[in-house]
């Protein structure tokens, strides 16, 4: 259930016109091109439409209260048939503190940004300083400052400048500035960085169990920078296996109230743009001390367990140790060593992957989801041009990692909430960073229910959460292969929650955990750093921590990691985009992945590019959108395109400004 919305303490009888008006919210503006905006407000299910002339000056990103227009004989048939609810903004409480991105022009004594984005339909006066002429045609930061109604244009401060359009720095950086995130340290932060010591003094290593002669290995991507996470193995006396999963310690080198540590509370996340990895720490931790690197006698927060042959954990320990890797792998020599059982350490892997294999299966015998959307990847040189896209697939090595993983996290959640009274599950647990994914809506599984219907499946009716859960895995698993699998997997997904940090321990839908948390990587993850220092607190029997703190923390960072996740899909859209740049004209086949009132989004199966057929550039025939089956109807041909529908399509436009791809109809395969 959705929290209650926030209404004002006293809602406005009249506006500025003096007509009367309904309740007024606080809510977040969402703006478009075209100069209306939805008014977002927590608590209520339905986004509030203000047209331009009703918005007095708020603009993208700006916190506002919104009152609820009356309804009007016109508006009532209009909204009965939209059902959209109408407003008008009332005050401007905030503006947003995330700059834009635009084009400097400087004539005589006048300077503007013509901005880029999708969210501002306004160029922006310059005010302050007049910037040097020189700077006229580059790309800038620019953060709305106000707006006189009297003038034409919001006004607004230079932040930065970016660099010539079109270079690839430039571009990466200007994604990074839109979405509020840094791309450098303050030169103060790295001098901190640089003052920790090298060495590990003697006696922090005697302070903790010592893992050096036990055999440990890393496997991480082949681009990798920073190795945040060793497994290590030994088989027991009594024939168990020991396992242990060992973490970089951040939290060794980075303390509360550092200046390090406020950045990386800022930064929240580490950010993964097409050729580049924002890190949530300075190089000097990331990659160097807090790198697990081989050879090497290494810092780290531990899980290890007892694990039997069929991989039932018997014990389980948590604490600080220190480990030296023996051995560096990539996803590839894994694999390779686990097909072949040849290579380095080939007996410690083909335990380890018989192990992992056993807790998947048990994992998704007990209701966990299998969600296998393709991951894209942009392959570019080093100056940073697009060459090609290829999806990413994962193999037994991945999944391998993936299951020792989630078997920490999981355990490290268990043991806080059950510490204090292991028999109790209603025993109150000490405050925790938990990652929590809710049971799914089910209005959202109703219309999900319907939507396959149209392809000919049902699900069958359940009594529990966990019993549709299986359900759902069984029919996924059925249409995998089939043309329709995209389709299905995407509305399935759309029905789900969005997974996010929180002290009240809900559990984790998607994985079939009762209890889960982040554990496994706080080099690039600040809430992991978070739970490494909870559980060091409470592994030394400290009293629980301030809840509300910690769930102020949680909201902020399950925020930062959209706005990171945004980023990153924004870098993959311009170099997709870019890549199309000199295929204008050319013909490929693709296949449906999305339908919207306004357009058709097509992804071509040869080059795994994604872009949009404009409903309105399709000429001599009108279409409506089905929201309930999820297609689009023909008036004229009668055609009905779903999801997952093959089409032959021509590129037409690859406009990098927008970050917009845009494709033409040219025929349906028959």
């Amino acid at each position: 259930m959705s929290r209650k919305a926030k209404k004002s303490a006293k809602s406005p009888k009249r506006n500025h016109r003096n007509r009367p008006v309904l309740q007024s919210y606080t809510g977040t503006l969402s703006m478009t091109r075209e100069g209306f905006a939805f008014a977002t407000v927590e608590g209520l299910d339905h986004d509030i439409f203000v047209s331009a002339r009703k918005l007095h000056g708020a603009l993208h990103g700006d916190t506002v209260q919104v009152a609820l227009l009356p309804q009007t004989k016109s508006s009532s048939s209009r909204r009965s048939r939209t059902s959209r609810t109408d407003g008008e903004v009332v005050s401007i409480i905030s503006r947003s503190k995330r700059p834009y991105v635009g084009i400097l022009q400087v004539i005589d004594r006048v300077a503007w940004v013509i901005t880029d984005s999708r969210n501002m339909p306004y160029d922006i006066w310059v005010s302050g300083d007049l910037p040097d002429k020189t700077q006229s045609g580059l790309k800038v930061a620019i953060l709305v400052n106000g707006w006189n109604r009297k003038e034409g244009a919001p006004q607004g401060n230079i932040t930065d400048i970016l660099g010539k359009p079109g270079e690839n720095n430039t571009e990466m950086h200007a994604i990074l500035t839109e979405f509020g995130l840094p791309y450098r340290f303050e030169a103060e932060v790295e001098a901190e960085a640089d003052r920790i010591p090298d060495s590990i003094p003697a006696e922090e290593i005697q302070s903790r169990r010592d893992f050096r002669t036990t055999v440990t290995f890393t496997i991480d991507p082949t681009d990798a920078k920073d190795f945040d996470d060793a497994l290590s193995l030994q088989t027991l006396p009594n024939g168990n296996y020991e396992v242990g999963v060992h973490i970089a310690d951040v939290s060794y080198y980075v303390r509360p109230g550092s200046l390090i540590d406020k950045e990386a509370l800022e930064r929240g996340t580490s950010v993964y743009l097409v050729d580049r990895t924002v890190p949530m720490l300075p190089e000097k931790l990331s990659n160097q001390l807090c790198s697990l690197r081989p050879q090497e006698d290494k810092l780290c927060f531990s899980a290890v367990f007892e694990l039997d042959a069929k991989a039932k954990v018997i014990n389980s320990w948590f604490g600080r140790t220190v480990i030296h890797s023996d051995l560096r792998l990539d996803y590839g020599q894994a694999q390779q060593i686990i097909e072949t059982g040849q290579g380095p350490l080939a007996g410690e892997i083909g335990i380890l992957h018989t192990l992992a294999d056993l807790l998947r299966k048990e994992r998704f015998k007990k209701g966990a989801i299998s969600f296998e959307r393709p991951e894209y990847k942009v392959e570019v040189d080093p100056l940073g041009k697009p060459l090609g896209v290829h999806i990413k697939e994962s193999q037994d090595s991945n999944w391998l990692i993936e299951e020792f993983m989630l078997l920490a996290n999981r355990s490290v959640a268990y043991y806080v909430a059950r510490k204090q009274n292991p028999k109790d599950e209603k025993a109150k647990a000490p405050t925790f960073v938990y990652r929590v994914h809710e049971e799914p809506n089910i209005d959202k599984i109703t219309a999900f229910r319907s939507f396959i219907t149209h392809f000919g499946y049902q699900l069958k009716a359940t009594r529990t959460p966990r019993e549709l859960a299986r359900e759902l895995s069984r029919l996924l698993d059925k249409v995998r292969e089939k043309p329709e699998a995209g389709a299905i997997e995407i509305m399935a997904l759309r029905s789900m929650a969005r997974a996010r940090y929180a002290t009240d321990n809900l559990g984790h839908y998607g994985l079939a955990f009762d209890y889960y948390t982040h554990f496994t990587s706080p080099i690039r993850r600040y809430p992991d750093l978070m739970v490494h220092r909870l559980l060091a607190h409470y592994l030394a029997d400290g009293k629980s921590e301030n809840k509300a703190y910690y769930e102020n923390l949680c909201r902020y960072d399950s925020e930062r990691e959209q706005i990171a996740a945004e980023a990153e899909r924004a870098s993959v859209k311009y170099k997709m985009v870019e890549f199309m740049q000199d295929k204008i004209g050319m013909v490929y086949e693709g296949c449906i992945t999305g339908l919207t009132e306004w357009g058709m989004y097509v992804e071509l199966i040869e080059l795994h590019v994604e872009g949009m057929i404009p409903l309105r550039e399709i000429r001599g025939d009108y279409f409506e959108f089905d929201a309930d089956s999820y297609t689009l109807r023909s008036r004229t041909s009668k055609r009905i395109y779903r999801l997952g529908d093959s089409l032959t399509v021509k590129v037409v436009r690859a406009n990098l400004e927008q970050k917009q791809l845009d494709y033409a109809l040219v025929a349906v395969e028959k």
